[in-house]
């Protein structure tokens, strides 16, 4: 039996995911429902045992522990002066935003995608230029000639999620050169989230290129945002880092908090230093787990029901499902009312006729979901 099979319960603990419609099984947020690696759980125990909560900063365990992390996890070698701790990944988003663009300026980004992305500009008075994805066999790619059309003088910054949420694509190197390129030539700042790149399903067919690969001409015009919270569970915690080589870049980014972001507590900045330090284990028993989990609903999706449409998953633990050839045109509410599964809502990334499921869950919970669906779309007229 793996470590995975079982999850404490947490109806009733005032989760988002659990709590926010009771009636329902939650299959939507990106909040996976298994414990903590046991170091994480240890370290908090060690911390609260210390008595006194006040206000933090980020300790030289933590940043020691990134620095090992970005150099052992990745091949890439920053100093503690290139981060930028911050509570969450969101807020550095708008942080970009606010930071290299003015009003009437436009932020571009490629859709479907994690919805924040579709409403951060609004912090700092852009527009919003967004292309979608386009299917390449079983694989989305991006749409380079709309993006050379849409793209225009006003356009300063580029959001892009790698490993995108919710498609489960792990861009090329190739493909990530190709969009340094662009960025370029266009002179955007290029914004790489990649809280998701520790949930590669298999490194060897997909390795991650992050953009902190990018040659030095590139990655002077480059943000590259991580965090710890998907991966070991711990996304309440609210912390989020950005690595900027750029000093120019960084002051700015760093200049426009002002007073608008809480601070991090000294549990957030602890939770992500053991989770660097001594989860590596976990996850890789984690990613096998949830590679199984995205085998068993490709199955079900492809052989049996035939007209869901799954996309190649290569990462991540939200799968992206199209339920237009099985004739149901918003799903989310669909499966509401029928199946009594809450799903995220495709419409919330740009897409309609899909839906967003989160398989980072225990298997016999998967499986109740995938019965769930199946006899929804039996008893549908």
């Amino acid at each position: 039996m793996s470590t995975f099979d079982s999850a404490p319960s947490r109806r009733g603990t005032g989760s988002l995911k659990w709590d926010k419609r009771p009636e329902l099984q939650p299959f939507w947020v990106a909040d996976m429902d298994f414990s903590s690696p046991p170091e994480v759980i240890e370290a908090l125990h060690r911390r609260v045992e210390h008595g006194v909560f006040g206000y933090a900063l980020p300790h030289d365990g933590l940043i020691q522990s990134i620095l090992d992390y970005l150099d052992l996890r990745h091949g890439v070698s920053v100093t503690s002066d290139q981060l930028v701790h911050l509570g969450g990944l969101v807020p550095a988003l708008s942080l970009s935003c606010r930071a290299f663009a003015e009003p009437g300026n436009s932020v571009l980004t490629c859709t479907p995608v994690y919805p924040p992305f579709l409403h951060v500009h609004r912090d700092a008075g852009l527009d919003l230029v967004s292309v979608p994805y386009i299917r390449d066999n079983s694989q989305w790619v991006f749409d380079w000639e709309s993006m050379e059309r849409s793209v225009n003088r006003d356009t300063r910054v580029f959001l892009l999620s790698n490993p995108q949420n919710p498609l489960g694509r792990v861009f090329s190197k190739g493909e990530i050169l190709q969009l340094a390129e662009f960025c370029q030539r266009h002179d955007l700042i290029m914004v790489s989230d990649e809280i998701h790149c520790d949930l590669v399903l298999d490194e060897k067919l997909t390795p991650h290129f992050t953009a902190l690969h990018l040659p030095e001409e590139f990655a002077e015009r480059t943000i590259t945002l991580l965090s710890p919270s998907k991966t070991y569970n711990i996304a309440g915690m609210g912390y989020a880092y950005a690595v900027i080589p750029n000093q120019d870049l960084r002051q700015r980014f760093s200049g426009k908090q002002g007073h608008t972001l809480a601070e991090i507590t000294c549990l957030s900045y602890y939770s992500a230093e053991a989770a660097y330090r001594h989860g590596e284990p976990w996850r890789r028993e984690l990613v096998s787990y949830l590679r199984d989990n995205k085998d068993l609903l490709t199955a079900f999706c492809r052989e049996e029901i035939g007209d869901i449409t799954i996309p190649d998953m290569e990462a991540t633990y939200l799968a992206w499902l199209d339920f237009r050839p099985a004739g149901i045109a918003d799903p989310a509410p669909f499966l509401e009312k029928q199946a009594g599964i809450f799903l995220s809502d495709g419409r919330l990334f740009g897409s309609t006729g899909h839906a967003r499921l989160n398989f980072g869950c225990p298997r016999s919970l998967l499986e109740e979901a995938i019965d769930s669906i199946r006899r929804a779309l039996h008893q549908k007229p």
